[in-house]
């Protein structure tokens, strides 16, 4: 009798780990998210770059692809790619220039894109979102309720889902990673 009590002991146990790990794994599928970047004054310094707002006045798009990045790149790559293999997407989500027109807005994208390519070249991004200046970035994007690097305040606060200045970037994402 003590034998049989044992071995279903032991069979509840292992049902009881099995159940738990089932629900554990489900609650960390359920926590994968998208982690999405601001580029301009986040990960790309656009406003150190020598008379960037006369430039952008003047439809000149350099300024875009000219930024110095603001983070350690391959720091922040490595991190995004391992994220992407945990199960995270990994987004950008960035404005055009203010009181821009049709022909401006396609020479900054294909600009912010070039940058992107450039500096982040390893990160296979999951989505990429370039609008209007002033656009609420929860609307641009695919997962509102997703992680928000950005360096305006008022973004931030518009943000359905968690958000973050520039100032501990790679410190958060190691958390998240």
């Amino acid at each position: 009798m003590q034998k049989n009590i044992k071995k279903q002991n032991k069979t509840i146990d292992k049902l009881s780990k099995l159940v738990y790990n089932i629900d554990t794994k489900k609650e960390r599928e359920e926590m994968k998210m998208t982690i999405y970047f601001d580029m301009d004054g986040t990960i790309a310094n656009l406003y150190a770059v020598e008379n960037w707002l006369p430039k952008l006045r003047n439809e000149d798009a350099s300024p875009y692809t000219d930024a110095e990045p603001l983070v350690r790149l391959a720091t922040l790559a490595r991190l995004l790619n391992k994220l992407q293999r945990n199960g995270h997407k990994i987004g950008i989500v960035s404005w055009l220039a203010k009181n821009s027109t049709e022909n401006y807005d396609i020479k900054v994208t294909n600009a912010k894109i070039e940058w992107l390519n450039t500096h982040l070249k390893s990160v296979q991004f999951d989505e990429i979102k370039i609008g209007k200046y002033g656009t609420p970035k929860s609307t641009m994007v695919d997962d509102i309720n997703g992680i928000l690097f950005d360096d305006e305040e008022p973004n931030r606060n518009e943000w359905k889902g968690k958000a973050f200045d520039v100032d501990n970037i790679i410190e958060i994402l190691k958390e998240i990673a």
